[in-house]
């Protein structure tokens, strides 16, 4: 399949002359396009030159996670905005509750969905929620918020205060009090030797907590794998010690699964592979593939019952509002993107398909030194490029970034850490759909070898 170029060379200027993009410098578009896409399905993706793309990305930021082109999700949007379109957040609407209930179901332990409409939203909303608990028990001591190095967490001001990606938040600050940065576990850039280092990793929240003082820290914000900061999986031992900590200091746990939630690991949720039991979970991109926007916190009824606690306290509910979290297109296209990876068993296909392609970048690690290492769950993938495989050393991130313009030449289509981490912006990553196929994960690393090959030679 293929489009059938147009002149839309009206539409190009337009977008030359009026848009800022995202996450990318414009002065180039004084003498070249900007790049638009004009049509998605399946895995693939065409540009206005009509030129076909494997969508190793789902979207360029790891959303579309049931493919393009889903006519269903289309049809029930439409038929929603129809019916109700929308009403603020204060009143509930037919999809909410229905959304609400199947997503509940996928999460033991969990019980309230707060809607908004992205991911930095959603955190600002388990953020201000520990602030006030911070308040109402503990007379406002227990306010800091712990986060961890090479995390992202969203691109407000308070969401850049808690994110561990230095290049992200330059410019940006002062930045807002109360938020303090523990170290990574990230074992293939391991700080000391030891046997359990997942257990040491975790050892150093602890010694944080104990500098910071454990009446002074409400809650730890943390990524299940880490996703721009390199596509890090954590060590063994991690995650068990890390919820020993919370419960001995009695620190609220919120898991940000906005890149890992809904199928992205091949379970539910990425937290759900590790045995956490959580007390906010945030969640954004794949909800609803993009065909809409939607955000969840969710939270136990341990948490939820806090702001119910006396009915005649003017300031004792959760006193907050997103306007677009009132939006019934959201729940309605989740509810038909959840229904899909059911239906078509696309959690089994995500483990299966990711084997294959860690399998892949493993053999691409065997003919290619320059990768150091490889790593992900499901399909969220990641290949770190080293000058040096003894010391490490980095590569030049120009050069990670030619590997990537060589596959979009090639016209697969993938993504590498960005304005991240001083230095290290190097970590290919991988993020197809949850419908890739054999053949798809085959040409996406087919892409990459002659890439490598290419750049390296």
């Amino acid at each position: 399949m293929a489009i059938v170029p147009n002149d839309i060379s009206d539409v190009i200027e337009a977008d030359r002359a009026n848009v800022w993009h995202h996450l990318i410098q414009h002065k180039p578009f004084e003498s070249i396009d900007p790049r638009v896409m004009v049509e998605g399905k399946g895995m693939r993706v065409w540009d206005a030159t009509g030129k076909e793309h494997l969508d190793a990305v789902s979207g360029g930021v790891w959303t579309v996670n049931v493919g393009y082109g889903r006519e269903r999700i289309a049809n029930a949007v439409r038929d929603q905005l129809l019916q109700m379109p929308y009403f603020a957040g204060s009143a509930g609407s037919i999809p909410g509750a229905k959304f609400a209930e199947k997503l509940i179901s996928k999460m033991p332990g969990m019980t309230r969905v707060y809607y908004c409409n992205s991911g930095s939203e959603a955190n600002e909303k388990a953020f201000k929620m520990v602030r006030q608990i911070a308040h109402k028990k503990y007379g406002g001591k227990k306010h800091k918020i712990l986060y961890r190095d090479r995390d992202y967490h969203g691109t407000t001001i308070a969401c850049l205060s808690a994110g561990g990606q230095d290049e992200r938040g330059a410019q940006y600050g002062p930045f807002t009090p109360g938020f303090v940065r523990v170290p990574h576990c990230l074992e293939y850039r391991a700080q000391v030797e030891t046997e359990n280092y997942g257990e040491w990793a975790a050892n150093q929240i602890e010694e944080v907590i104990l500098r910071e003082g454990p009446d002074t820290v409400g809650a730890l914000c943390l990524e299940p794998v880490t996703a721009g900061g390199g596509v890090i999986t954590p060590p063994e031992g991690y995650w068990e010690r890390v919820g020993e900590i919370c419960a001995k200091y009695d620190i609220l746990l919120h898991i940000d699964e906005v890149v890992c939630g809904v199928g992205r690991t091949g379970t539910w949720f990425g937290y759900q592979h590790y045995g956490i039991k959580p007390d906010f979970v945030t969640m954004a991109k794949g909800v609803a593939s993009g065909y809409a926007a939607i955000a969840c916190m969710v939270t136990t009824e341990e948490v939820f019952g806090m702001f119910k606690e006396d009915a005649d306290d003017p300031m004792g509910y959760f006193r907050d509002i997103s306007t677009f979290g009132g939006c019934t297109a959201g729940p309605a296209a989740a509810l038909e993107n959840m229904a899909i990876i059911e239906e078509e068993g696309l959690l089994d296909n995500t483990t299966a398909m990711g084997a294959r392609l860690i399998d892949n970048l493993n053999g691409l690690m065997e003919k290619h030194r320059v990768i150091g290492d490889v790593r992900g769950k499901g399909l969220f993938c990641g290949a770190e490029l080293v000058a040096d495989r003894a010391t490490k050393e980095a590569v030049d991130e120009k050069k990670a970034q030619a590997v990537v313009a060589d596959c979009m030449s090639q016209g697969v289509v993938i993504g590498v850490t960005n304005r991240s981490l001083p230095g290290l912006n190097n970590t290919l990553c991988f993020s197809p759909a949850l419908i890739s196929t054999a053949d798809d994960i085959d040409e996406i690393t087919t892409a990459v070898d002659k890439a490598l090959t290419r750049v390296f030679s």
